[in-house]
């Protein structure tokens, strides 16, 4: 699915709890969930240093970020089904929290696994 520039730059102005409404409605829409990679994934840390998983809800967002540290990454793909039943599980093992909608000018939410799973899954109730 292709997101028109208007579109982006909205979505972008949002505040991060707002983002992050998007992300899951999108997300749950979808069905697929974006990352950069580059001979590995993405991380970030929150500000007392935990990992953070950055993720976005479409290619666009997340190729906005690839620049700074993040400069020759790509944004990959993965499925709604392995994010919910791979992935987060995996980050939550690691003690890693999932990193929602950055933007290039902010850190957009870092909720926990457990609370972002529930909120897919209230959001997917209703399709």
């Amino acid at each position: 699915m292709k997101i028109n520039p208007k579109q982006i730059e909205s979505v972008m102005a949002l505040t991060g709890s707002k983002r992050y409404e998007h992300f899951v409605k999108v997300v749950a829409d979808w069905e697929e969930i974006w990352g950069l990679y580059q001979n590995g994934w993405a991380l970030a840390s929150t500000d007392d240093g935990q990992k953070v998983f950055p993720l976005w809800p479409a290619k666009e967002y997340a190729q906005l970020c690839a620049e700074k540290e993040w400069s020759g990454y790509e944004p990959e793909s993965f499925s709604l089904k392995d994010f919910m039943s791979e992935l987060l599980p995996n980050l939550k093992n690691d003690g890693v929290l999932p990193g929602i909608f950055y933007t290039p000018s902010d850190k957009g939410l870092t909720p926990t696994v457990d609370q972002l799973l529930a909120d897919l899954k209230e959001e997917l109730e209703k399709y």
